[in-house]
This record gives structure tokens, sequence and C-alpha cells, in this order.
């Protein structure tokens, strides 16, 4: 294998050789041949959008690995590797370790088998756990590096491979490996209230994955019956699937974490680029340029594009801006910079080429047959924030939640977010909430996307941005983190049934609290303990640590705060629904959201809440298709078919018998695509064209 080149095998498997970014090896990299297209639908503003799409390796922070004392710590690493786990397990639970005799070390237990069997879980018994919690973190870390790099050939002799440098005469920390200083790699996951970095140690083995970004802010969709496709990714078997296209040559960007200089090499290199537009960046110049350039410690820390870029301009007295410089504004940074970035995959076509070859092969199509990239995954974002003087709180979500469509569409209805850099306070402000942007009724949109969501059977998981908690601030990381946690997981995997199934999600329920009824069911239900102890694995060598109990049970921080949080939440659904009510829009809503609007204003809808059975059986998709409201969608659909071709053939004669176009058009050939258009308007006006659109949205009569 060379550096650079992508070896591509019959299956569509890639492998390449890369170098580690910050130690004197080399790694193998495995990517599938069918990535996992993740979707992030119009949502609130700071809700995470295009950081579902930007590279985790940003992120990542290397450093060595440290021991206390050596013999002690490998002492405390060999007590592990020789503990009987053979009663770990709950009876019930027996199951979920095909050979619990099978020691860490040996060969048929992988680095995951042992992340998954030292991590606190539901399934271990109580003193397993409590075993678990004695271990310091340190020496988890050094089981891991010794089980990621041991040898068979070793056997019980690993501990002579390990030293540490001997340092005026006393034995150091740095651990090394054959003589060789390891690497670890460590990924930030939100601050402190003191705003230091909560810093988390990844698996040994993990590696980023590489994303190509699809879409931003300007995206055109479809929802089509899979059967009517040639080709759909094998990672979704929906009956119904989404193909959307991105409509943007450049990319509007808020690069929040640029501010940290060297953090963001993305954009660092965009913005080191010629003809960038960029908006709300301080103009830098004689002595505010002088005091970067010479600030030598801080100046190294740009990555080498921008360091040239400020170089230049202060060498040539030009003015110049720096990713880490936001316009100042009554003295204080802009929270709002921003600039545009060409699409990658324009940039560098070649990766975007090599993943439409791997599904190629995967799926044995022809040299000449369209890859069909569909929707595998739909992930809302959330914007949450802490109480603050004239803003309430808003951070009663936890990492991932899922919703049903009721409480997912009363989240839709009300677009109600957090504080955020993007807007100018919070409430109810987001895709559906900005009129100059869209002309359509909302209800119109409302209307398509519920069609959409319950023909495809997209789950509606959502991430959280900003906070977690009125403590914890975790701007970005979740909304970064998601798609390494989706394209891990099999497509059964990721689905709400199964995760309920399994306890990795729980339902909450609506509580009393201080004498007031607190409908904390609006906010559906929430990834557990069971699911980090199950899928963070991949990620994170302790994730029970990374993912603990504050960021999982938000309340927890502030119980006040967070039912101040989902009243907000019920009070602002039942404001902007009760607007739909005032206006009349409501009557332009589809039954399931016409009930739901009431439900949301006054509690009920004919006599019935938002658990009642017959609610929630609108909006399932057995109701939907042989309801007389979505059959009026497919005759609209119909209707407004036969007045495009109509107008097809209306404007290819006129065309045709114009003598000033007869060459053009016999070299255009007219007539045959004449001949075309009404074989096509036949087909379209026959009573049968109505089953050919049944899966599709059709279209809103009103």
């Amino acid at each position: 294998l060379q550096p650079g080149k992508v070896y591509m095998q019959p299956g569509g498997y890639k492998i390449e050789m890369e170098k580690h970014p910050d130690a004197p090896t080399w790694r193998l990299i495995g990517t599938d041949a069918e990535g996992v297209f993740c979707h992030k639908p119009s949502t609130v503003s700071g809700g995470g959008k295009s950081e579902i799409s930007k590279s985790l390796d940003d992120a990542v922070i290397y450093g060595p690995i440290f021991v206390n004392n050596l013999e002690k710590d490998l002492d405390a690493a060999e007590e592990i590797f020789s503990h009987d786990y053979t009663r770990r397990l709950k009876p019930e639970f027996t199951d979920e370790d095909r050979d619990p005799a099978r020691k860490p070390l040996s060969p048929d237990r992988s680095l995951g088998s042992v992340i998954k069997l030292l991590t606190p879980s539901p399934s271990n018994t109580g003193d397993f756990n409590q075993w678990l919690a004695r271990i310091p973190s340190r020496i988890l870390s050094l089981v891991f590096i010794i089980k990621r790099i041991h040898q068979l050939e070793w056997g019980d002799d690993w501990r002579r491979h390990y030293t540490v440098d001997i340092i005026n005469g006393e034995p150091g920390h740095a651990l090394k490996a054959n003589n060789r200083e390891l690497v670890l790699s460590y990924l930030r996951v939100g601050l402190d209230q003191k705003g230091e970095w909560r810093t988390y140690k990844l698996r040994q083995d993990f590696i980023a994955c590489e994303k190509v970004q699809m879409e931003d802010d300007i995206t055109a969709s479809i929802v089509v019956p899979t059967a009517s496709l040639p080709n759909t990714s094998p990672k979704y078997k929906g009956d119904s699937v989404k193909l959307t296209h991105n409509c943007e040559y450049r990319l509007f960007q808020r690069p929040d974490e640029a501010i940290h200089r060297g953090f963001d090499k993305q954009t660092e290199f965009d913005m080191a680029q010629s003809g960038t537009f960029m908006a709300n960046y301080e103009p830098l110049h004689c002595k505010a340029l002088e005091d970067v350039v010479e600030d030598v410690v801080t100046f190294q820390s740009y990555t080498s594009p921008m360091r040239k870029l400020l170089r230049g301009a202060y060498k040539d007295k030009q003015y110049v801006v720096s990713s880490a410089h936001p316009r100042l504004i009554d003295g204080e940074p802009s929270k709002n910079p921003r600039y545009l970035q060409l699409r990658q995959d324009l940039q560098k076509p070649f990766r975007k080429h090599i993943a439409l070859m791997g599904a190629r092969l995967s799926r044995k199509l022809a040299p000449d047959a369209t890859v069909v990239q569909s929707v595998d995954a739909v992930l809302t974002g959330r914007r949450n924030n802490p109480a603050e003087p004239g803003i309430r709180a808003l951070a009663v979500y936890n990492p991932i939640h899922y919703q049903d469509l009721p409480e997912l569409f009363m989240d839709f209805i009300s677009s109600l977010t957090g504080k955020s850099p993007s807007t100018t306070g919070t409430g109810s402000e987001g895709a559906l909430t900005k009129g100059p942007f869209n002309a359509l009724q909302t209800t119109t949109d409302l209307n398509n996307a519920l069609v959409s969501y319950i023909l495809t059977g997209y789950d509606g998981f959502s991430s959280a941005a900003g906070y977690v908690g009125p403590k914890l601030r975790v701007d970005h990381d979740i909304s970064l983190l998601i798609p390494e946690i989706w394209a891990r997981l099999d497509p059964e995997q990721r689905t709400a049934t199964s995760l309920i199934k399994s306890g990795c999600l729980e339902k909450l329920e609506d509580f009393d609290y201080e004498g007031k009824t607190v409908l904390a069911s609006r906010l559906g239900y929430r990834i557990t303990d069971r699911f980090v102890a199950s899928y963070m694995g991949k990620i994170f060598d302790s994730p029970a640590v990374a993912f603990d109990e504050a960021l999982l049970k938000p309340e927890m921080q502030d119980m006040g705060m967070y039912v101040d949080g989902i009243e907000n939440i019920v009070e602002t659904q039942k404001s902007v629904a009760q607007r739909y009510i005032d206006d009349g829009s409501v009557e332009f809503a589809c039954p399931p959201i016409h009930a739901l609007l009431h439900i949301m204003a006054t509690g009920s809808f004919e006599g019935k809440d938002i658990q009642h059975p017959a609610i929630r059986n609108m909006f399932s998709k057995a109701t939907l298709l042989k309801s007389e409201w979505y059959q009026d969608r497919l005759i609209t659909q119909q209707n407004r078919d036969i007045m495009l071709w109509e107008r097809h053939i209306v404007a290819l004669t006129a065309f045709s018998n114009d003598e000033n176009h007869t060459d053009i058009a016999t070299a255009m050939e007219i007539e045959s695509k004449l001949l075309t258009a009404e074989n096509r308007l036949k087909a379209i006006k026959k009573p049968g064209y109505i089953n050919t659109l049944k899966g599709t949205i059709g279209a809103d009569p009103l």
C-alpha cells in the first residue's frame, strides 16, 4: 500500500494508508462501501445544521499517556486482565456475552468487547458495577491501550514491553511501548461552568468518519416510492425515501470554533484563499495586525495557511481579517461571524467520486447507472440555553431525543429555540417562522412535512446544541458526534423501535412538581445509560464518564429550571397554535395537524387529548393511505401534472409551427419530443395513474 492512494475491493470496501496526525506511525483505514446519509432538515436557529457535515478531526486533541507509578499501574492492569468475569451479568442478561469466561487479552475479545466489558451497565450486577467504579480512569485507559497493541506471541509476558524514561535518576511518567512513546487521542464534549473544556479519551482505534457534505441551507427534496427507483441505499428499507439535491455553490458558514486559533482547520484554510466573502470580521491593519503577528506564542497556534495570509498582509501593509478575530461591536466581538465556503464536494471532487464508486460496486451497478443516494436518517437539531435575565430556561433535552410524530410536530409548529449567536433573542425562531424566506402558508409546509414523515417512516430523532441542562455547555460538540454514532450503528440498531425495546431510550412521563402537573411527555424519549454502555464505547474508552448522569438527566442539575424549561415549551406551543386558530390558517391544515393545533392551544380536540388512541392513530401510515385527504393530494397532483404536460405540448407545438425555427426544431428533434409529451399526457390522464403516485406526498389542494 502507498500513501495517498485508495485501494477498493470488488465489493466497494476501501482501504487507505495514512500517517498518524501526531505520531511517527502509519495506520490502515478501512471505509465501508456504503455511507450513511444523515439529513438535518429545516431546524431552529443554532441547531447544528452545518456541524452535522463537519469533520470531527479538528476537535481531536493528541497527547501522551501518563502513568503514576509504572509498576503499580501495571499491577492494577494485570488485576483487571486476570479478573473473573463469569458472574458480572444479571441472570436475565447473560445472553449479552457469548462467553463471559473470555479474558480481556484473549484474541476472542475485540477492543470494543473489552470496552463494553469494563463499562458500567444496567445489565451488570450491582457488585460488578461497584468494582468498576473503583477503577481509576487512567488505569482503564492503560488497560485499553495495552489491549489495543497486544500481540498474541507476547502471552503473559506483556509487561516487559512497557517502560518509562529515567529522568534525573527517577522513573518518568510518559508510557512507552517497545521504546516508542505512545500517543493518545482525546475529544472535547462540552465545557464546565468555568469555561474549561471537558475532554475524554477516545478509543485507541477510533478513526473519525469521512463526511461528504450533501446539502446546507437550500436543498430541493422529493419523496418517492422505493419500488420506483432502480437502486437505493441498503442502509434504509422504507417503502418511500427522501431524495435531496444541494442547490448552493457556496455555503453560508458561521465558524464558532474558529475563535480558537488552529482549532477549525477547514475554516482557516478557506478564509486564507483569495476571493472569499466574509462578514462580521474585524479588519486588521498596522498596530492591530502587528500585535497578532508579533505575538509569537499565540501566532504559532494558527494553521499554516492562516499564518501565511497574516504574515503576507503584515509585510505588504495591507488590510486583512483573521479567523480568530470577529468584528468588534461596542467593544465586544460579534457572535455571528460568517463566510461563504466553497462546497467541499466541488473543491475536492475525488473524495465524493470514491464514495459513489464504493456504493456502485456494493450494489453491483453498471458504469452508466445512477447511484441513488437516498436519505438514511433524519436528525433535527435543538438549541438550548440556561435562564438569563430576560430569557427563560430552555435546557431540558439530553444529547439525543426521539419523539413520536405528534410530539415532534408540536416542536416543529412552535419552532422554539434557545439563545443562539445567529438570533437576536430566543423564542419562536426557525425555518417555519421566517416569512421573508417563504411565501407559502405555513400549514402547507407542515402538511408536506407530515406526509413525508409518515410515508418514509424516518424516526424523529433530534440532537442538542448550546446546553444540556443549565450547567453543561456543549456548543456543537454533540452535533459533530451524531453522524459518528449513526454511522457505527446497524440500520436495525438505530431504529426507535429497537432502541426502545432494548432500553436504550426511556419515555418521559408527566409528573407533579410543587402542586402543578409538568407535561414532560412532550419531550418524548431520551437516551439512557444502556445506550451509552451499548454504543458509545464505539467512540470513547470510558463512555459512562463522557456521557454521565448529569448529561443524561438534565433535571439533576437544577429541577426548578428543568420544570420552567418544560413550561416554557408548553406555553410557547400554546401561544403559537392559538395564532393559527385566530388567523384562520388552522382550516388549511390536514386533519392530523388540524387536531394537533387545537390540542396545543386548548389541551384537547373533540374531547380527546394528545394521548388518546384516536388522535395518535391519525398519524399512522395505514390511516394516511386510506384517508380522503391524502387521496385529494394525489388527485391534485394528477391534475397539476396534466396542466404541466399540456403546457409542454402547447409550447412544443408553437415552436414547431414557427417558420423562423424550422431548422432548429429539426435539429432539436422537437417532433419526437412532442410525441413523447402527448404520450405522457395520455398516460397521466388514465385513472390508474393515481396508483403510481401512492408513496409520494402528492400536492396540497389548498
